[in-house]
C-alpha cells in the first residue's frame, strides 16, 4: 500500500508507512527538486571558493577543505533522498521538516567562506547538524508505522544522534593533525550507519526513483558548472585581448559538459540498485562523481585566471584542475553504471580515454585533448547503442 492510499489523521497527517518499491510511475516530486536546488547553492559556493583558494596558490589546502565540505553537502542530500524513496508522505509536516533541512543547507553554505579562510567550521557544522537532527525526527516518525523495518528506522535515528554529538565535540579540537584524524573517523562513522541499519532488514528502495533523483542532481550540478564556466569566460573577455583562446575555452567547456551529460545518462542506472552491497556502492560512489562535477567549474575558472596571468598556480597545474575532475567523473560513471552494462569495446575505450584526458597539460591548447577524448567516448557510446537512444544492452536508457 502506498502512502497516497492512506487517509490522513485529524491533524491532516498521513501515517508514514513504507512506500511500495514496485510502485508504478514513481517520479521525483516537486519538493525533492526544490530541495536539490538549495543544495546546489552550497555546491556552487564550495566550487567558487575552491577556485579562489587554488588561484591564490593553495592547491592542497583548497582541495582538502573542498572535499571535507562536499562530504557534508553530499551526505545530508543522500540520506534524505534514500529516506524519501521509502517513506515520503508529502503531508504538511513532512514538507515543513524538509524545508527546515533546506534552511540547514543555507546555514552550511554561509559557513563555507569562513571554513576556507579561517578554518572556522562553526556554521558548516551547525547547518549540517540541523539537517541531521531533522532526519532523526523523520526516522522516529517513520518507526511508528514501519512494520518489519521498525528496527532499521530506530537504528538510523540512534546512530545519527550519537554521531552528531561527536561532531559537536570535534569542533573543540585545536590540534590540526588530531582534528583531521577525528574528522576521518567521524566520516567513517556516518557512512557506517546505513550499513549497520540495513544489515538485518532493508528499507524499501525504489530503483527507478532513486536513480532519477541522482540523475536530477547530476543535471543540476552540471548546469551549475556550465553557468560558472560561462561566467568565468564572459568576465575574462573584458580583461583580455586574447579573445580567441578564451572563446575556444568556452566552446570546449560546453562540449565537455555536454559529453559528461551524455556519458552519465547512457547506461541503465536502475540496475545498480538491487542488493545492499550494490546499492551502497552506487550511493557512496556518487560522492566522487558529484564532487568531480562541482570541481570542474572551479577548474575552468582557474584555467581562465591562468590565461589572464592573475593566478599564482603553475600553468600546468591549472590545466590539471580541469582535466582531473573530468577524468574522475568519467571513471566514476564507468565503474558504477557503464561497466556492468556494456560490452568489451565500450569497457576498453571509455576508461582508456578517461585516463588519456590527463595528458591534456602536455599541449599548449587548454582542454583540447580533453575535448577530443570526450568526443571519442560519446561516439563509442553511440555506435554501441543499437538504436541511438538505447544502451549497449538493448535496454532503453532512462534519464
Amino acid at each position: 500500500m502506498t502512502s497516497d492510499a492512506v487517509q490522513p489523521s485529524r491533524f491532516r497527517l498521513v501515517p508514514m508507512r513504507p512506500r511500495e518499491p514496485g510502485e508504478e510511475g514513481r517520479a521525483a516530486s516537486t519538493l525533492e527538486l526544490f530541495f536539490d536546488l538549495v543544495f546546489v547553492i552550497a555546491v556552487s559556493i564550495a566550487a567558487s571558493t575552491l577556485h579562489d583558494t587554488v588561484t591564490a596558490g593553495h592547491l592542497g589546502v583548497g582541495l582538502a577543505k573542498y572535499l571535507m565540505i562536499f562530504f557534508a553537502i553530499w551526505w545530508a542530500w543522500m540520506n534524505f533522498t534514500w529516506f524519501a524513496t521509502s517513506f515520503d508522505t508529502d503531508d504538511w509536516l513532512y514538507r515543513v521538516m524538509t524545508i527546515v533541512q533546506m534552511g540547514g543547507v543555507l546555514i552550511l553554505a554561509a559557513g563555507i567562506g569562513p571554513a576556507f579562510a579561517d578554518d572556522d567550521f562553526l556554521f558548516v557544522i551547525l547547518g549540517y547538524i540541523l539537517m541531521r537532527v531533522v532526519m532523526i525526527a523523520q526516522w522516529l516518525r517513520a518507526s511508528r508505522h514501519a512494520g518489519g523495518a521498525r528496527r532499521t528506522t530506530v537504528v538510523y535515528a540512534c546512530g545519527i544522534g550519537i554521531v552528531q554529538v561527536l561532531w559537536v565535540t570535534w569542533m573543540s579540537i585545536d590540534d590540526h593533525v588530531l582534528s583531521t584524524v577525528v574528522f576521518l573517523i567521524l566520516v567513517l562513522a556516518e557512512v557506517a550507519i546505513p550499513v549497520v541499519a540495513e544489515a538485518r532488514g532493508t528499507t524499501p528502495w525504489h530503483p527507478e526513483h532513486i536513480t532519477e533523483r541522482y540523475g536530477c542532481f547530476t543535471i543540476i550540478v552540471l548546469g551549475e558548472s556550465m553557468l560558472a564556466s560561462a561566467n568565468a569566460v564572459f568576465e575574462a573577455l573584458s580583461d583580455s585581448e586574447d579573445i580567441v583562446s578564451l572563446v575556444s575555452l568556452g566552446v570546449l567547456s560546453l562540449i565537455v559538459t555536454a559529453a559528461m551529460w551524455w556519458i552519465y545518462f547512457w547506461p541503465p542506472h536502475h540496475r545498480a540498485i538491487g542488493s545492499l552491497g550494490g546499492s551502497l556502492a552506487y550511493g557512496y560512489g556518487h560522492y566522487v562523481i558529484f564532487a568531480a562535477a562541482g570541481a570542474f567549474s572551479a577548474g575552468v575558472g582557474i584555467e581562465v585566471d591562468s590565461q589572464l596571468g592573475v593566478s599564482a598556480l603553475d600553468p600546468v597545474l591549472a590545466t590539471f584542475t580541469v582535466s582531473v575532475p573530468i577524468a574522475v567523473f568519467v571513471l566514476g560513471v564507468w565503474l558504477l553504471a557503464i561497466r556492468p552494462n556494456a560490452g568489451g569495446a565500450v569497457n576498453t575505450i571509455v576508461p582508456i580515454c578517461a585516463l588519456l584526458v590527463l595528458c591534456d597539460p602536455i599541449i599548449p591548447i587548454p582542454t583540447f585533448l580533453t575535448t577530443f577524448f570526450m568526443i571519442i567516448i560519446v561516439i563509442t557510446l553511440i555506435v554501441a547503442s543499437p538504436k541511438g537512444g538505447e544502451s549497449s544492452t538493448g535496454t532503453e536508457v532512462r534519464a
